[in-house]
């Protein structure tokens, strides 16, 4: 609920200042895929979830939730999926494992150790920081929610910022070849 600081203005010699009230205990996650595919359009499949202010409650995904999002991704693309994974220690579980490897239809890579910079999810953040959430004190969880679901519906709307998110990291997909 902290809101995210980005460039402001102000009369010369009087600081801005932003009033948050105090902070909420509730959490908020957001995972996200960057979809390609040769010859397609890009597509951006999310999940938010809402995590239940209670004491030890989990405050972050499970592998489960991970999995129930890939399970959505195979189903939107109709076909096999190719994940390219961080080393979020998430997504190495036993669990997240043993899932990859009975389901022939999912094949799973992991990125070095630290390269944001390869990530065309994390260029999705970025996009997210410095456009509608840059500046934004939310009153409450509701209006991060709504405003989180308006940018990545924006980002989800406009194939080439998807297009871009990989372009930034410096990868290609391979040009489809003529049967």
């Amino acid at each position: 609920m902290t809101p995210p600081r980005a460039r402001t203005w102000g009369r010369r010699g009087r600081t801005p200042v932003v009033r948050v009230r105090g902070r909420s205990r509730r959490r908020i996650s957001v995972a996200a895929l960057c979809c390609y595919k040769s010859g397609e359009k890009s597509r951006l499949i999310y999940r938010p979830r809402f995590h239940l202010p209670f004491k030890g409650a989990r405050k972050s995904f499970a592998w489960t939730d991970y999995r129930d999002l890939l399970v959505r991704a195979h189903i939107q693309l109709g076909g096999p999926i190719v994940v390219v994974w961080d080393n979020l220690n998430t997504h190495r579980t036993a669990g997240m494992k043993k899932y990859a490897a009975e389901h022939d239809w999912l094949t799973v890579f992991q990125l070095p150790s630290y390269a944001p910079d390869l990530n065309p999810v994390e260029s999705v953040w970025s996009l997210l920081r410095r456009g509608p959430t840059a500046n934004t004190a939310f009153e409450d969880p509701e209006h991060l929610t709504r405003t989180l679901r308006r940018g990545l519906r924006h980002i989800q709307l406009q194939h080439q910022l998807i297009d871009g998110c990989l372009a930034g990291t410096g990868l290609t997909l391979p040009t489809p070849t003529p049967p």
